[in-house]
Parts: structure tokens; C-alpha cells; sequence
């Protein structure tokens, strides 16, 4: 069965990189900013480059929060991808401005402690047993990042009805989040549609879940 995959067009990331890669890998893929269409995709796919703050005002623009926590309510799939994980989190710290994000898990994105930044290049990740988006991919696998600011800490714990969500960890200068696998929401810092035959799989198995 083919899937539908939306990804959001609100004015930030590589769009038409991740509308490739997503056919590539088996879904039938637009990019657009219609509500309508995002709330009844499949699966939605949120990227993201640049500021954290003016990806909130891109967002907020074509009501991209709205269609991220409406999909979520219902259990629709959606998949952030570098800033458009980021957004995810309850703020965001740029240059002293604090930023509201989506708020769907707690956390501050902040700047990395790292002699070098952005943290740009290939990078190994530590995937915790279990997890779905990197299932058949070894430790030594590498991704492709672009960052310089990132999730230090991740502090949602299971309760009743949910379960702990597998968190995937990088380290650049020190451990940040690298992706998360958290029932529909998933979410990665690297980008998966420029890191090869790993992203391919990557972005596989997780059209594999919807």
C-alpha cells in the first residue's frame, strides 16, 4: 500500500530534498502549507533550517502548531526533522531570546558546548534497544547534522497510558538529543534525507509505521 506523506511547507527547510527522499523510499509526497491536506495525510513531515524563532513564525503562519497537535490527538504520525525537531520542544534560547515552541515534550534547545559549531559533518548516534527508526542499522552507521544549538537534557517520563520515549543520543562537543521515537511524534536532529542509504532506511522504517 502506498502512503500519503505531507511535507509542511511553512517557509523553512529543505522541502524539496525531503519530498525526494520520501519518494524514493515508497510514499506518494506533496509539499504544501493547506490545512486540510496536512490534517489528512498519513503521515506529516516537518523539517526545518535556520533560527529557531523565525521557524516558530513560519509555523505559527499557516497554523502549523494546530495541525501538529490535532494530528498528535488522534494518533496521526508526524516526523520533525533538525529545527523541525527542535520546535518540538517547550523553548527555544538564541542570542539571549527566548523563544515558545510547540511544547509537545519538555526541554530547552540551546546552544552546543563545542570548541567548533555548527557540529556539521557525518556523526554516529547511540539508538536505544527497541527502537523503530533504526531498526537494521548498525552503531557505526553515520548521519548527516547541521546545527549549532540542540537538546542537552530530556526529562518526559513514562506514565500512566504512555510509555518512556526512546531517545537517540549524538555527542559534539556534548551528548544532545538526536532523535526521539515517542508513539506518533518522532522526530530527528540530523537530516535523513542527505545522509545516503542510511536516511533511505531511516525514512523507510518509518513510513513502515504508518
Amino acid at each position: 500500500m502506498v502512503v500519503n506523506v505531507v511535507v509542511l511547507d511553512y517557509g523553512s527547510g529543505n522541502l524539496r530534498s525531503a519530498e525526494r527522499a520520501l519518494a524514493r523510499a515508497g510514499a506518494e509526497v506533496s509539499v504544501t502549507a493547506d490545512f486540510k491536506a496536512a490534517m489528512e495525510a498519513d503521515g506529516l513531515v516537518v523539517p526545518g533550517v535556520g533560527a529557531f524563532s523565525a521557524c516558530m513564525r513560519g509555523l505559527k503562519a499557516v497554523r502549523g502548531e494546530q495541525v501538529i497537535g490535532r494530528r498528535l490527538a488522534g494518533g496521526r504520525p508526524v516526523l520533525g526533522i533538525c529545527v523541525g525537531m527542535q520546535i518540538l520542544f517547550a523553548e527555544g534560547v538564541e542570542h539571549g531570546e527566548h523563544t515558545e515552541g510547540c511544547g509537545e515534550w519538555p526541554g530547552v534547545v540551546e546552544r552546543l558546548d563545542a570548541p567548533i559549531l555548527p557540529h556539521m559533518g557525518w556523526n554516529t548516534v547511540q539508538a536505544p534497544e527497541g527502537s523503530v527508526l533504526f531498526a537494521g542499522l548498525d552503531a557505526a552507521t553515520r548521519f548527516y547534522f547541521v546545527h549549532s544549538y540542540g537538546v542537552r537534557k530530556f526529562d518526559l517520563e513514562a506514565g500512566p497510558g504512555f510509555a518512556q520515549p526512546l531517545v537517540t543520543w549524538a555527542e559534539h562537543g556534548v551528548p544532545f538529543v538526536a532523535a526521539v521515537e515517542n508513539g506518533p511524534l518522532m522526530a530527528t536532529q540530523f537530516h535523513p534525507e542527505k545522509s545516503g542509504d542510511a536516511g533511505a532506511v531511516l525514512l523507510k522504517n518509518w513510513l513502515g509505521t504508518l
